[in-house]
């Protein structure tokens, strides 16, 4: 018996025999070629079907994965469409008068290279892109498949890594649980596996040994143990067992009230990108909607959206939610999050640079824009809006100066609207300690506990050489949380949480004693939370 500790990517209890994964062999030879014009003919014809192709997969992962989800096919499509990528290709095959598998893996060599070496962990992260847009366009010039079958029984999936086309395109029936070498709980892969549903651990050594070996993860310790002995195999067929039920339970808590034991009441609100994620706020019972990434209606474009194509989905939105509340977070682009139309320019720190509220209030256009088309909707639902990155009053005042602005035109146009509420992201420590004085200019407070923990501990949070020191129990971060609480309060407005920790169950007793109001949590989490309030005295 083998036991292996990783990161714990998504919970849950697999047993099933070990499938080593290996991408096919695209080995490639140098040869020499004497028609370059031919074989430029050749690459061009291989990279339109490659693009081709994750167009398919991008299709494929709206239905498995949701939109948002499933923009990276469409970010490797366009990045197939490079120009300094292509010219390189064009370059090797015509000045060294080399195949086209030779200059494409020599080009995506170079590129992976340059992106591994950036400081910014968003741009390390894309050389794994450029590896696997050119092991595509290499494995169409070879006429290969770019992914290989899974077996007919149910396997756990290991291996080095995977890149999210072979994670979407594999049959899921067939995948028990994924357990890789490389990858960060931040990754494409990653997110693609909580999405999916399937019990992922990454950070474990791979040995090709374990090929076809009986094992268990754990996905919710984040461990992997190969060739199990018969206690330790039937103590987790009882886990499993007891998981399954657990679950099959959780479903008999629809419907029921998010109301603790001794009789406090918190309201448990879902997180979502876009419409395709309202299907699992309404399966999974959600009484609202506490943040609505709007950026990914930026994120999804190549130019600006529109105050109708806006309007369009935060209306169909709020329909959907009958009435129930509808927080729109206004566009938060910038560090991880980039739209090249924004022609934002690199920064040396870009998570404390030029970046969400910063940029709607230095071009107003585009967020009069996008305020006005949240009034529009709020008639036709229980809209609410608030701000990010707030680090000043000041801010927030020149914010409502806006607003005002309009309202008025709104009014000029004769275009209904309701005086919706008016709320803040609490995510830097100046807005923590500055919570007192921000209470008494707005309608409630959503704490982001991501960038809360990032800048109270100084940390990046993707940089996974830091996640040792990266605690986002740190009671530096529970004491703000609980001031901001207490300052709500006393200023007779609502707060709730709207980061990864509200969703962290070993926090929820905490945050009930704290008197936090709302957590807004992924869909999935919001039955198991209730379990928890409802059980608490």
């Amino acid at each position: 018996m083998e036991r292996q500790s990783g990161k714990k990517i998504f919970g849950g209890i697999a047993i099933g025999n070990i499938l080593f994964y290996t991408k096919q062999s695209n080995q490639v030879v140098r040869r020499k070629i004497e028609d370059t014009d031919a074989e430029i003919k050749r690459y061009e014809a291989a990279k339109k079907e490659a693009i081709r192709q994750l167009e398919e997969l991008a299709e494929m992962a709206v239905k498995e994965v949701g939109e948002v989800n499933a923009q990276i096919f469409e970010v490797h499509a366009m990045m197939l469409e490079d120009g300094d990528y292509n010219e390189s290709v064009h370059n090797y095959i015509t000045s060294q008068k080399v195949n086209a598998e030779y200059a494409v893996a020599s080009t995506g060599d170079n590129f992976a290279s340059v992106f591994a070496n950036m400081e910014d962990e968003y741009f390390k992260a894309r050389s794994a892109d450029m590896k696997d847009i050119s092991e595509r366009v290499i494995a169409v010039l070879s006429g290969r498949k770019a992914e290989s079958e899974l077996p007919d029984e149910p396997v756990i999936i290991a291996a080095e890594d995977l890149a999210p086309s072979e994670t979407v395109q594999m049959d899921k029936s067939r995948v028990l649980a994924f357990v890789t070498e490389l990858g960060s709980a931040n990754s494409h892969t990653a997110i693609l596996a909580r999405t999916m549903g399937i019990p992922a651990v990454t950070g474990v050594k791979i040995k090709e040994s374990w090929n076809g070996k009986l094992a268990i993860v754990d996905g919710y310790q984040g461990e992997l143990i190969v060739e199990p002995d018969k206690a330790v195999l039937e103590e987790y067929q009882k886990l499993q067992k007891q998981d399954k039920e657990q679950k099959e339970l959780l479903q008999t808590l629809k419907g029921k009230e998010n109301v603790t034991l001794s009789g406090q009441k918190i309201k448990l609100y879902a997180n979502i990108g876009n419409i395709a994620d309202l299907a699992a706020v309404l399966q999974n019972d959600a009484g609202g909607i506490g943040l609505f990434r709007s950026e990914f209606l930026y994120l999804e474009k190549d130019t600006f959206p529109t105050e109708e194509e806006q309007f369009s989905v935060y209306r169909q939105v709020a329909e959907t939610m009958a009435g129930k509340p509808v927080i729109i977070r206004t566009l938060d682009i910038g560090a991880d999050k980039q739209a090249d139309y924004f022609h934002l320019e690199p920064e040396e720190n870009p998570a404390m640079g030029y970046r969400a509220i910063r940029i709607c209030l230095t071009r107003k256009d585009i967020f009069k824009t996008q305020l006005r088309a949240i009034y529009r909707a709020s008639s036709y639902g229980s809209i609410a809006v608030m701000y990010p990155m707030i680090t000043s009053v000041q801010e927030v005042k020149e914010i409502k100066e806006v607003a005002e602005e309009v309202k008025a035109e709104l009014d000029a146009d004769h275009i209904p609207y309701k005086n919706i509420e008016q709320g803040i992201m609490v995510e830097t420590p100046a807005a923590a300690v500055l919570s007192d004085l921000l209470a008494e200019e707005v309608d409630f407070f959503s704490i982001g506990t991501n960038d809360l923990t990032q800048y109270t501990l100084a940390i990046d949070r993707q940089n996974t050489n830091l996640d040792k020191f990266y605690d986002p129990h740190s009671p530096a971060v529970l004491r703000l949380i609980e001031l901001i609480v207490k300052n709500a309060h006393q200023a007779g407005i609502w707060v709730g949480i709207c980061g990864e920790l509200g969703a962290d169950m070993t926090l929820t007793k905490q945050f009930l004693q704290m008197g936090v109001d709302e957590l807004s949590v992924a869909a999935g989490c919001i039955l198991p939370i209730r379990k928890i309030i409802r059980e608490t005295k």
